[in-house]
């Protein structure tokens, strides 16, 4: 099984994986933002939902915060019913790389990749 395979759901759960966290800490290296913001919006594409990833430069009081080793992710609530279970990765496969969310709640993703439909 693949350190990437979301195996449990645990809906207060969220992480990110250690090249994530890395990805994310370096993007932030001399920057004064107080972290990166993963929301999810309706998307105009194929699918219902895609991805946003976001530098915070102001904290909401209603974000859930969550504090990784080098870096904070700030979610709102409403984006955090489609990410609750959810491992974020960052991958390089070849010449490609980018962030890949292993969401449990995902039912079904476009095929170019950008959207996604979530269980109901």
């Amino acid at each position: 099984m693949s350190d990437n395979t979301v195996t449990s759901y645990t809906p207060a759960e969220f992480s990110l994986t250690e090249s994530a966290v890395e990805h994310f800490a370096s993007n932030l290296d001399g920057h004064l933002y107080k972290g990166i913001r993963l929301s999810v919006s309706e998307s105009t594409g194929c699918s219902g939902y895609t991805y946003q990833i976001d530098y915070v430069e102001k904290i909401s009081k209603d974000d859930l915060v969550f504090n990784f080793d080098k870096i904070s992710i700030f979610i709102d609530p409403d984006s955090f019913k489609f990410l609750k279970g959810t491992k974020v990765d960052f991958q390089v496969e070849g010449v490609n790389e980018g962030v890949k969310f292993l969401n449990p709640n995902v039912k079904a993703i476009c095929g170019c990749g950008e959207s996604f439909e979530i269980n109901t």
